[in-house]
């Protein structure tokens, strides 16, 4: 009788679990933790796609100048519609070559011709992307040939003082923007705050 009695003590202290009160206070914890890092998660994920934006738009428009120092065409950036470039820089971006490298031909994507070389997705929905001009064409000598100094500027949507942008110089170089007086807002460099209005 004893070796039985062994047995069910045994068993019984395999069979021990949570109370009702330490399983209580792991989810008060656990629910602590999520409320203090849950804010802080959207808010690196605004971040990060804020981010992913600038740096593909950047990639394209190196793209755009490399491509026409390379080929020895005109390359222009521009939000297509149809075959003629628009004025919304918040769709779909193109980078084409220019079969002539008059202004007049770089305004209009010949398929036949010329070469679609880039198109980079627009912006997510709510969110702004302005530019302060209305086509960029980067000539062979990598320098504009359109316009003067330009400036991107993406904003996300409900949270401007993530907004970042890139400055384009006639010379036809690239500067991200970055918080250059310590506020945690992106300047221009101009000084001025990056916006979207």
């Amino acid at each position: 009788m004893p070796k039985n009695h062994n047995k069910n003590q045994s068993a019984k202290k395999i069979i021990s679990g949570f109370t009702i009160t330490e399983l209580l206070i792991g989810i008060f914890i656990i629910g602590i933790l999520t409320a203090v890092a849950v804010p802080s998660l959207s808010g690196f994920i605004l971040q990060s796609r804020v981010d992913n934006e600038i740096s593909e738009l950047h990639r394209l428009l190196l793209t755009a100048r490399n491509s026409a120092v390379n080929n020895g065409k005109n390359v222009t950036v521009c939000p297509l519609s149809g075959t003629s470039c628009g004025t919304n820089w918040q769709n779909e971006l193109s980078v084409f070559t220019n079969n002539g490298n008059s202004l007049a031909n770089n305004k209009s994507f010949d398929s036949a011709n010329e070469e679609l070389i880039k198109v980079k997705a627009k912006v997510a929905s709510g969110d702004s992307l302005k530019f302060s001009q209305t086509i960029i064409v980067f000539s062979p000598t990598g320098r504009l040939v359109s316009g003067g100094n330009g400036t991107f500027s993406y904003c996300p949507k409900g949270n401007t003082d993530l907004s970042r942008g890139i400055n384009i110089s006639l010379s036809g170089r690239l500067y991200k923007t970055s918080d250059t007086d310590n506020d945690n807002k992106d300047e221009n460099r101009n000084g001025t705050d990056v916006s979207c209005s």
